[in-house]
């Protein structure tokens, strides 16, 4: 895939990969690549599916998610890691696009339930925890259509765990509206109940059982529109990561969620859950 992309593409991707945390413009990309800023957004749009700017936000959240569950840095030393002047900017702007303050996505529950695709980390929770949660843990909003999927593996790809999200934005930065997921999945059927009506961003992640070649983690991106009543179809092809995915980091835990309670309840068992 990443052959038919145009060079300028990907050292642009390059440059805000190494300098995320610097005030990059679109003029700076572009510059850096010798073309025209009109120009390069349309060359980079169609590459990516998103423009020079979502994909620079995709890359700083992600990485402001990577250091809030994996180090112990205060939110404002993150703030200035990634690329913003303002702490209070930057927590408006997390909280209102992830659906959780930047204090509350450190909770055990939200790593617990990570789904993360990026060139160098690509993570699917456990079914089993997904079980345990519950299809309703990131749901925040409730619908009565049904949606079977087709999946399409790679020709080579070895039988695979596999979720399926519908999220309103290309590139989310919270949870699904609605999921599915099965175990040691081939090409097939996934149905997915409880979608509300409208058009979707389908992502489907798969992560491939170990020592059969082929890829070991693979992702597929495709459009679809759910009807309230009856059933709705999709179909998604999975392909192995590229460097032109921005990169995805969301949890499929919530401030709502019953599991997210339970969790809150067992780790302070002194607490009561709230129902």
């Amino acid at each position: 895939m990443e052959k038919s992309v145009r060079p300028a593409v990907l050292q642009a991707i390059s440059m805000i990969q190494e300098r995320y945390y610097e005030p990059i413009t679109l003029g700076d990309l572009a510059s850096e690549v010798f073309v025209s800023r009109f120009h390069f957004s349309r060359m980079f749009a169609h590459a990516t599916g998103v423009t020079p700017g979502r994909f620079l936000t995709a890359v700083r959240l992600f990485e402001a998610k990577r250091l809030l569950l994996t180090t112990s840095l205060n939110v404002s030393d993150i703030v200035c890691s990634v690329g913003y002047s303002s702490v209070g900017t930057f927590t408006s702007r997390f909280s209102r696009a992830v659906g959780l303050t930047p204090t509350q996505y450190r909770e055990p529950q939200v790593a617990e339930l990570l789904v993360a695709i990026s060139p160098t980390l690509q993570r699917l929770p456990p079914l089993r925890t997904l079980r345990a949660a519950g299809r309703s843990c990131a749901s925040l909003q409730s619908g009565t259509g049904v949606l079977s999927m087709r999946l399409d593996m790679p020709g080579d790809a070895a039988p695979a765990d596999t979720l399926v999200g519908l999220f309103a934005d290309p590139v989310p930065q919270c949870g699904p509206v609605a999921f599915g997921g099965s175990a040691g999945m081939s090409s097939g059927e996934l149905s997915i109940h409880g979608v509300p009506a409208g058009r979707w961003t389908a992502i489907a992640v798969a992560q491939h059982q170990p020592g059969l070649g082929g890829p070991r983690f693979s992702i597929g991106y495709s459009s679809v529109t759910v009807t309230a009543e009856g059933l709705s179809t999709g179909r998604v092809g999975l392909r192995a990561p590229a460097a032109t995915d921005a990169p995805i980091a969301i949890t499929l835990a919530s401030k709502q969620s019953p599991f997210t309670q339970r969790m809150r309840a067992a780790q302070h068992p002194h607490l009561r859950a709230v129902a």
